[in-house]
């Protein structure tokens, strides 16, 4: 139920109805668990209500650490800057074909 929330009051209003509750409890992984949460509700909050993930940046990150995998080692970061930007900048390395046409003359 906490994380299905799409208003931002809502959600807040009910993250501190929990926290509350946690902090009242005997249980101190619980109360450790809910001071932590206080600590960042608003970043939590803000994921709940916007939908949003890291996903896309831990995908990136994947595809870097393969590289780097693969290459076994660097001899220094502009050459694996540059292996960077080749596998994942996004260039179109197939020229178009043109019409021009090379003749003898």
């Amino acid at each position: 139920m906490l994380w299905s929330f799409r208003h931002r009051k809502t959600a807040l209003r009910a993250w501190k109805r929990w926290l509350a509750w946690a902090m009242r409890s005997r249980l101190e992984p619980i109360r450790r668990a809910a001071m932590l949460i206080k600590e960042h509700l608003a970043g939590i909050v803000t994921a709940i209500v916007t939908r949003t993930t890291n996903a896309a940046a831990e995908g990136i990150n994947s595809r870097i650490q393969w590289i780097k995998k693969m290459a076994c080692g660097f001899r220094n970061r502009e050459r694996f800057r540059n292996a960077i930007y080749f596998h994942l900048g996004g260039l179109d390395l197939h020229p178009q074909l043109s019409n021009v046409t090379h003749t003898d003359s």
